[in-house]
């Protein structure tokens, strides 16, 4: 009897072993194959530009080879590169707002600013327990990181094998380890959008130049200018260096907006750790 005694807790601590894998599962939910929203605004930017601004209404004498009549018709002036312009436009707009409503979940229920306070007080007043479960309520990805570390305190508070330093070491590593796992989801699809930034500006300078080319073929023509084909050309230019501007435009604002949300929750997620960590060694010898 007294032989199978110790193997009693070999399943405990199986199981504990699991959930604190579970535990650290990061909370982030986004949009994992970008290139599927790549093609899906392809497939939706040809369709506008096919059926929509090609529609025969949009020109004089119900075809393609008229006088665009309004601003629809004009842009189907603009050539090829308009479909692509609108792809990488609809791709930001898509990943834009994929990302804000992944950050806004990382970010928790309540204002990350308030929920960093009351953690520091809860410290402070040495209320580990209240921290948790202030964790649990806010949920995200700040709240994630600091739950996962305050686990990891409340086992080095229990150890009486590791020395004070270690166990210091033990929390620091606890909480890079948690801001590892779940920073990554934070900047997914960003690299995209930023790339896109300057895409959608040299595509856009493509169309123009190749518009400016037709223009400048139809003033070398023998005779008079061909007006219609002069017009096409220009009209292509300056559709595809609006389409251009506008994509770029909105992909930097987008990046730097983005990226500021992150650096926001980082430095939330550091003051927290430090805090801990600060927290163990004032109350431990």
């Amino acid at each position: 009897m007294e032989s199978q005694k110790p193997m009693a807790p070999k399943p405990a601590a199986t199981v504990s072993a699991k959930v604190k894998k579970e535990e650290k599962i990061s909370n982030i939910r986004g949009i994992r194959n970008a290139f599927a929203v790549i093609i899906a605004c392809a497939g939706a930017a040809v369709c506008i530009f096919l059926f929509g601004m090609g529609y025969s209404g949009n020109f004089e004498g119900g075809t393609t080879d008229g006088h665009p009549l309004n601003l629809a018709g004009t842009v189907y002036k603009g050539g090829f590169i308009v479909p692509i312009l609108m792809t990488l436009l609809l791709t930001v707009i898509v990943l834009s707002i994929e990302r804000w409503i992944a950050i806004r979940s990382a970010s928790g229920k309540g204002n990350t600013t308030k929920f960093v306070a009351d953690i520091k007080a809860d410290l402070a007043a040495n209320k580990i327990d209240a921290a948790m479960q202030r964790c649990k309520n806010q949920k995200g990805s700040v709240a994630s990181v600091v739950y996962n570390t305050l686990v990891r305190y409340k086992e080095m508070d229990e150890n009486t094998t590791l020395s004070k330093e270690q166990k210091l070491t033990t929390l620091r590593n606890e909480v890079e380890e948690a801001t590892a796992l779940e920073m990554p989801g934070l900047s997914q699809n960003l690299p995209i959008i930023a790339t896109l930034t300057t895409l959608g500006t040299l595509v856009g300078l493509l169309g123009t130049v190749m518009g400016m080319i037709k223009s400048f073929q139809a003033l070398a023509s023998s005779g008079s200018p061909d007006s219609t084909e002069l017009s096409t050309g220009i009209s292509e230019a300056l559709v595809n260096t609006a389409f251009g501007i506008a994509t770029g435009a909105f992909a930097v604002i987008s990046y730097n907006f983005f990226t500021n949300k992150i650096d926001n929750l980082t430095y939330a997620i550091d003051e927290i750790g430090f805090s801990i960590v600060a927290t163990f060694a004032a109350t431990h010898k």
